[in-house]
């Protein structure tokens, strides 16, 4: 071989280590901007999820103070002890033990009652109802603080800040310490906060009431969603014509999957609401709304999931003999119930946190009760959070923060529960 072949040789081997090199570099780049897109994604998710958290753990412990008060004769309704001005009672009477006089205004007395939540009169008032004796008696009363005094000792009211920045005076502020220093003030777990309805004191605002109003909702979406778009999966999947009706209605559903939620809602305002005259701000309502949100998704999974199966089956279970019914219901759709179950739990989870169609059909209103019924006035997770967000009082914050986190905890295992299932019966062909 001459030394112009050799060279020829050698320089095609050079270009093609050269390319090799090239490749080998695209591909780790590549690798590496894969690696860079999770972390940002990580990153940004551990950062909202860490300012979640931030905000809200706060609202899972409260203070309470137990107080001492003297039952008055004189000024303890009898016939009705919720008429009391226990409130008062116990300002005056602080003000008395700590020795301060009040003007004749009753300034002082004022601001002594706003450290006490009004929670306080209801205790007393069932104290008196239960045992009519105390009458006249200096009974102790536990109560939870009201939500300024109980910011200040979450840290989040600062005797440093300029008081006309801040809901406590200075003096509110000394009287506060002063309990504390007294042992009549103590931290504990919030259970208000997940056994009690909304209200407009925040330190005595829960999410039982959205809590059973999504529970409901989802009962209603689940119990007409699931089965429908199932049915209306499998015919046509499995039994519909292949024509240009059918193919139609298949663009129109994954068309519906794409529209906004908000859209939903106006349709249930005017279908529900204004043509069926169905109660407003209703779980039945609410739960028709996100049914028909809920169907794409359903239905699109569902025919995903039959496609998976592999056509040997139907043709396997044909050959023996089974009718096309009996090979879609016993072979075809048992073994596509791993994935049917996953999209169903998976818009049911989308449903859970929908807000814009709750928003149009009423539940942005406040609702202080917990709902015993699907047509009873009632709330939602999604427009609680939307309501303390919008609320003046800097409590309803961490609140709103709070009720985040129960939301993103419900979806979290509505999610883990849709994993589970599949892993757990997925079959792999």
């Amino acid at each position: 071989m001459t030394d112009a072949a050799h060279d020829m040789v050698a320089k095609r081997a050079e270009r093609l280590q050269a390319g090799l090199k090239q490749r080998y570099a695209k591909e780790r780049r590549f690798k590496l901007y894969g690696i860079l897109a999770v972390g940002v994604a990580v990153a940004f998710l551990l950062l909202l999820l860490g300012r979640i958290v931030e905000q809200g753990y706060t609202a899972f412990y409260a203070h309470s103070t137990t107080v001492p008060i003297y039952m008055d004769p004189e000024r303890v309704d009898r016939a009705y002890p919720a008429g009391t001005n226990f409130n008062l009672m116990v300002a005056e009477q602080q003000l008395a033990r700590f020795g301060i006089a009040d003007d004749a205004q009753g300034t002082k007395a004022t601001e002594m009652r706003g450290l006490f939540s009004s929670e306080l009169k209801f205790q007393a008032a069932d104290r008196i109802k239960a045992d009519p004796s105390l009458i006249g008696k200096t009974v102790p009363i536990t109560a939870p603080l009201s939500d300024d005094a109980d910011l200040y000792f979450k840290g989040k009211i600062s005797r440093d800040t300029p008081a006309d920045q801040r809901r406590l005076s200075d003096e509110q502020i000394d009287w506060l310490d002063r309990l504390q220093a007294e042992g009549l003030v103590r931290s504990h777990f919030n259970g208000g906060l997940f056994t009690k309805g909304d209200s407009t004191e925040p330190e005595l605002a829960g999410v039982l009431g959205a809590l059973v109003g999504s529970a409901l909702m989802l009962a209603v979406t689940a119990l007409l969603a699931i089965p429908i778009g199932v049915a209306a999966a499998v015919y046509l999947e499995e039994f519909s014509p292949r024509n240009r009706i059918s193919a139609l209605i298949e663009v129109n559903i994954n068309n519906l999957a794409a529209v906004p939620s908000i859209v939903y809602g106006l349709l249930g305002l005017a279908l529900f609401i204004n043509w069926m005259h169905l109660p407003r701000s209703s779980p039945l309502v609410g739960g028709l709304v996100l049914a028909l949100m809920a169907l794409p998704t359903i239905i699109i999974a569902t025919r995903s999931s039959l496609k998976a199966v592999p056509p040997s089956i139907r043709e396997a279970a044909l050959a023996m003999g089974a009718s096309k019914t009996q090979t879609v219901f016993q072979h075809v759709l048992p073994l596509a119930m791993p994935g049917v179950m996953t999209g169903a739990i998976i818009s049911m989870a989308h449903a859970l946190g929908e807000t814009a169609p709750l928003l149009l059909i009423g539940m942005v209103s406040f609702v202080p009760g917990v709902p015993t019924g699907f047509d009873q006035p009632t709330g939602a997770l999604p427009s609680l959070i939307y309501i303390w967000e919008n609320a003046s009082e800097r409590a309803f914050h961490e609140r709103t923060a709070a009720a985040i986190l129960v939301l993103l905890a419900f979806m979290i295992v509505m999610n883990a529960a849709a994993i589970v299932l599949r892993r757990r019966f997925e079959r792999r062909w």
